[in-house]
């Protein structure tokens, strides 16, 4: 359990500010607290900046907020764990990141891949991405993150060479078996001859063929599942 975490889980809402010690809510930010869950004064809320730093604060109504006690640092992972994964359709990449930055992966990474249905480029890639760090720092509040988790994009594969991570591959080893430190999850027509050929390891994410979002997921929970001392 991280420091502090218990005290996190058991506050009201948390909400991403500038400057901890000096917590301004944004308009956006008052208006869930006030009309979305109904916060009444007094109710405890957690002040974040999204680099570590985070401190307990009482709602006061509208965009009040007043610490009760000094700011607080929680230090990055020692070993942050890494998904790529390509463009998928719709939301579903919204709910990629999602459902990643809730689990508690530390870079998430859209690559490019020979097979890709889906391609972002110019500002259709700029605005996806950064709905998609919208999407993150949502989730990291719900799920009371002190650190977000860095969204990138989009990049080709062989840019990740230096990351230590893994190809998913249906029928490879187990992801716990490898030692990777993150893995790049393709499209659902695989990786071609010439990806394969970057020589990077290979694991599975179980028996059956998953999907692209889901098995971006699967390697999320499987990544961060020993870190967080549930296997």
């Amino acid at each position: 359990m991280s420091p502090g975490g218990a005290e996190r889980r058991a506050a009201a809402a948390q909400v991403l500010v500038d400057d901890p010690g000096r917590p301004e809510l944004s308009g956006p930010d008052a208006h869930h607290l006030e009309r979305v869950l109904r916060l009444r004064p007094g109710e405890l809320v957690v002040a974040a900046d999204g680099r570590g730093a985070w401190t307990p604060c009482r709602y006061l109504g509208g965009r009040r907020l007043e610490p009760e006690a000094a700011v607080r640092h929680e230090p990055a992972p020692e070993r942050p764990v890494t998904v790529a994964f390509v463009p998928v359709k719709g939301e579903r990449a919204e709910w990629v990141v999602q459902k990643l930055t809730e689990l508690g992966v530390d870079r998430i990474v859209v690559v490019a891949a020979a097979r890709s249905v889906v391609r972002w480029s110019g500002d259709r890639e700029r605005t996806a991405l950064e709905r998609l760090r919208r999407v993150a720092a949502e989730a990291a509040a719900q799920s009371r993150r002190t650190w977000l988790p860095e969204v990138e994009g989009v990049l080709p594969l062989a840019a990740l060479a230096d990351r230590g991570l893994c190809l998913a591959e249906p029928g490879a080893p187990p992801l716990d078996a490898a030692g990777c430190r993150g893995v790049a999850v393709g499209p659902e027509g695989g990786w071609d001859e010439a990806e394969l050929a970057l020589g990077w390891p290979t694991v599975g994410l179980g028996h059956n063929v998953l999907r692209a979002e889901t098995a971006a997921v699967a390697a999320g929970v499987l990544l961060t599942a020993p870190r967080a001392g549930t296997v």
